[in-house]
């Protein structure tokens, strides 16, 4: 990778501003100063210092964020904030995306990262990544529900969803309930319950796959997964 490439990916400036910084001297890679942006160097192997300190250097970022409502899952919008602009400089310059998407109104698990073989691997639809979330339902579900949902139910554009499994945590005029599914259609969830004449009026995403969303995170945080984190999702499969 060239040495300006990788100074500017990292966020020490556009790449005039970088160019100025390496012919100050400031770069050094294994002791020696670099002062030519076109120099190529390996940040796995080769150390790199500006101005004496050791320069970070990760190819990927992993990000769970605590998605909140009124915010899209996209990486730039012209009228929404976006999931993205939540980020500090220094994780946007890694050019993240979110995996998957939550709608507008939805809130928590978000998966942010810039691994694009591992977020195909989480989306696609052959691999049924299972998704639970928590959602509260404007009227009361019913053990007919949870049958319905085991089978799979038809949504409005005539889509036979696959099953869903539907638990009923308490149950009234407004219900709370846990549904996991393995599908990412459209609104999924707020079709489904709209299948069976109800409507949802919260929604959050608690887990995908083997990652559950961190009770800690307040609404529109986020931190970087740990690295066992990592190896969950990048080992998981499906039972």
């Amino acid at each position: 990778m060239r040495i300006d490439k990788l100074l500017a990916n990292l966020g020490y400036g556009s790449r005039k501003e970088v160019k100025q910084l390496l012919k100050s001297g400031a770069v050094k890679v294994e002791d020696a100063v670099v002062k030519d942006a076109k120099q190529h160097v390996d940040p796995n192997t080769q150390t790199v210092t500006l101005n004496g300190e050791a320069i970070q250097y990760k190819e990927y970022i992993y990000l769970m964020m605590n998605k909140p409502p009124g915010v899209i899952s996209a990486t730039e919008d012209h009228h929404d904030e976006t999931v993205i602009d939540l980020l500090e400089l220094e994780d946007q310059v890694y050019e993240p995306f979110p995996v998957g998407r939550l709608d507008k109104d939805t809130e928590g698990l978000l998966l942010i990262t810039n691994d694009g073989q591992l977020a195909h691997r989480l989306l696609s639809p052959k691999k049924h990544v299972p998704k639970t979330y928590f959602a509260v339902i404007d009227r009361e579900v019913t053990e007919e529900d949870v049958e319905a949902f085991a089978k799979g139910v038809v949504l409005d554009d005539g889509y036979h969803t696959k099953p869903g499994e539907l638990k009923i945590i308490k149950s009234g005029i407004r219900s709370d309930i846990e549904l996991t599914i393995t599908e990412g259609k459209f609104h999924q969830v707020k079709r489904m319950f709209e299948a069976v004449g109800k409507r949802v009026v919260y929604l959050q995403r608690m887990s995908m796959g083997p990652l559950k969303l961190d009770e800690t995170l307040e609404l529109g945080e986020y931190r970087e997964l740990t690295d066992e984190e990592v190896e969950l999702l990048k080992n998981y499969q499906v039972t």
